[in-house]
């Protein structure tokens, strides 16, 4: 039976190695972004006889995986067998060993047998395949093991806490979601902010729209990040659309500080979203966190949304407005939209292609919060964007190059205006070149500073 082994040094002992796997949203963290993989149910733990559900997607095809788990008798880790899924064998071991020169180090070995369905002629028409597939699976798997115990390794050096009280609103979105994995398995409790009744202690109901929330849940918070509104790039903007955009941001906010401000017990730190459509259409000038607002409606909405965490501000919580740049995950997003068109060699330049597009990667999102959340230094308005903005025709040459297929399908601007009109002037054919000057003096360490490191990451290339 085939076997794959990945070993990786790892900046924590092999207890706190383990402590990190055994946490909630440890598997959502290793998830590869580019797997079309549904958790449907989580592990509760590591324990003997614990299982997870999930369903894999390949093209249209979905199939059901259940993993069962099992301590090790002789070390630190774990190991889950595969009970009901796609393959003929699968059984995966996870073990942390002490670093040989350091005991605040460890070695993270993943050990996998595995064996391709339909017997002989599954392994010779896809076993090569499949080893492929795990290779760039545990090569993405260490990496983000790696960085998430480093980032959280220094700021408990430098915070000297180990465990913070967190509440996160838009806690299941695109952003959300990844962070409140993050935190958990840092060793951090989160509280969500949700629109329905609380399911528990970790749960606060809220209506932005009818201005409530039940404030004395809010007691004893150490930080607020706040990632609630709606989608904006979802259907043309109508007023009706357009008022939901504000309103979701610009209400929901204010509820939100002025709740905050009211506390007994303030948290030390309210990081609240905004986004670099602050600055609207400014060519190929350099925006930092000192430029002024633009005039279109994102940037009213922009600029009010950061007005709207005043309260907070004059309460004495240390205010930061996050402005977010355009977030790149093949999970949802652009990037998301632009992989099939690409793939199919539809994708080519939009519009001049001189706009500029300044992204970031999710993973820098969200170790854009985690820092200013950390950092005391930092508050007011901060860019998260990545220190190289891209012209949409550099970002199209590297999606393709990336992907390995042409780009020769331009989409010209009157195209983009008359299916998507206000939408696609503000968000597509607006240039806006951002960089993120108070990330990086306080230090920020960027995972993908680079366009073309930042996809071969969340594309697994």
């Amino acid at each position: 039976m085939p076997e794959f082994v990945q070993r990786s040094l790892m900046p924590a002992s092999a207890e706190d190695l383990f402590a990190w796997h055994a946490r909630p949203g440890a598997f959502e963290r290793l998830l590869p972004p580019w797997e079309r993989i549904e958790i449907r149910h989580p592990a509760k733990s590591l324990a003997n006889g614990d299982r997870a559900e999930l369903v894999i997607r390949i093209g249209p095809l979905r199939q059901r995986m259940v993993a069962e788990h099992h301590a090790l008798s002789d070390g630190i880790g774990f190991r889950d067998e595969q009970i009901v899924g796609p393959f003929a064998k699968w059984e995966h071991t996870h073990r942390m060993t002490p670093a040989e020169a350091d005991d605040s180090a460890s070695c993270l070995e993943d050990r996998i047998h595995f064996d391709a369905p339909f017997g002989t002629i599954g392994r010779v028409l896809l076993g090569r395949t499949i080893r492929r597939s795990i290779e760039r699976t545990f090569a993405y798997r260490h990496r983000i093991t790696a960085a998430d115990l480093a980032a959280h390794q220094t700021a408990q050096e430098k915070q000297g806490t180990r465990s913070m009280n967190i509440l996160v609103t838009g806690s299941t979105g695109l952003v959300g979601s990844a962070v409140v994995s993050f935190l958990t398995t840092g060793g951090h409790r989160v509280v969500r902010l949700v629109r329905r009744a609380a399911r528990g202690p970790d749960e606060v109901e809220w209506n932005p729209h009818a201005g409530t929330i039940d404030a004395a849940k809010l007691e004893g918070l150490d930080a607020v990040v706040h990632l609630a509104g709606e989608n904006i790039a979802t259907g043309r903007w109508n007023a009706a659309k357009k008022a939901r955009i504000r309103d979701s941001r610009v209400n929901g906010t204010r509820v939100l500080s002025e709740a905050l401000a009211k506390l007994s017990h303030k948290p030390r730190v309210l990081v609240g979203a905004s986004a670099i459509g602050y600055y609207g259409e400014r060519g190929e000038t350099v925006m930092t966190e000192a430029s002024p607002p633009g005039l279109n409606f994102l940037c009213n909405v922009c600029r009010d949304w950061e007005a709207a965490t005043n309260p907070a501000r004059d309460a004495g919580i240390r205010v930061v407005n996050l402005r977010i740049g355009v977030v790149l995950t093949p999970r949802g997003g652009a990037l998301e939209k632009m992989l099939l068109p690409f793939k199919l060699c539809a994708g080519g330049v939009v519009g001049t292609g001189r706009q500029f597009w300044s992204w970031i990667a999710l993973d820098d999102v969200v170790g854009a919060i985690h820092h200013a959340i950390t950092h005391d230094e930092l508050s007011g308005p901060v860019n998260a964007v990545s220190p190289e903005p891209a012209t949409n025709r550099d970002f199209t040459k590297t999606l393709g190059r990336v992907l390995g297929r042409p780009t020769i399908a331009p989409l010209p601007a009157f195209v983009v205006k008359l299916l998507m009109g206000e939408m696609g002037e503000e968000l597509l054919l607006a240039s806006t070149r951002v960089v993120p000057n108070r990330l990086q003096e306080t230090g920020y360490q960027f995972r993908c500073p680079t366009l073309d490191g930042a996809l071969r990451h969340l594309l697994g290339r």
